[in-house]
């Protein structure tokens, strides 16, 4: 997320600090700043987060290939060829990061030192709704 945008474009685009999300079908997000987004490092938190004998969609990304020989039932999502395949997608996700972008936008640049309090911010107004919503309930 984030970062200068100078040619590089697509994953590992310089100056951008790599997050990993998902997302329970309706219901709450969950949002983690990595280190790199190896298979290494996501499989630990996909292990942690996801109920074995689920059913997962992530998009054709190579460090989603340990999943084909997981406990997870991982069905792939090309957005190349097909965004939607019946009912199966990852709109919902996609949903989160196009909010979280808004969202940060407004603070024109946000320090790195920080930024993992600012995406769990996001994280909280997307599953929780904003300080507003929550006064009224």
């Amino acid at each position: 997320m984030g970062g200068v945008r100078k040619g590089l474009r697509g994953r590992g685009a310089a100056g951008k600090i790599p997050v990993f999300g998902c997302l329970e079908r309706k219901g709450k997000v969950y949002t983690r700043v990595i280190s790199d987004a190896k298979e290494n490092t996501l499989m630990p938190i996909i292990r942690c987060k996801i109920i074995p004998d689920s059913i997962i969609y992530f998009d054709s990304f190579r460090s989603y290939n340990a999943l084909d020989v997981s406990e997870f039932k991982h069905l792939r999502i090309n957005h190349s060829k097909k965004f939607i395949q019946e009912k199966n997608h990852i709109n919902g996700i996609e949903n989160f990061w196009n909010r979280a972008k808004r969202h940060l936008r407004k603070f024109n640049g946000v320090p790195k030192n920080k930024f993992n309090l600012f995406l769990k911010e996001c994280e909280s107004r997307f599953n929780y709704g904003s300080p507003k919503q929550l006064l009224l309930l």
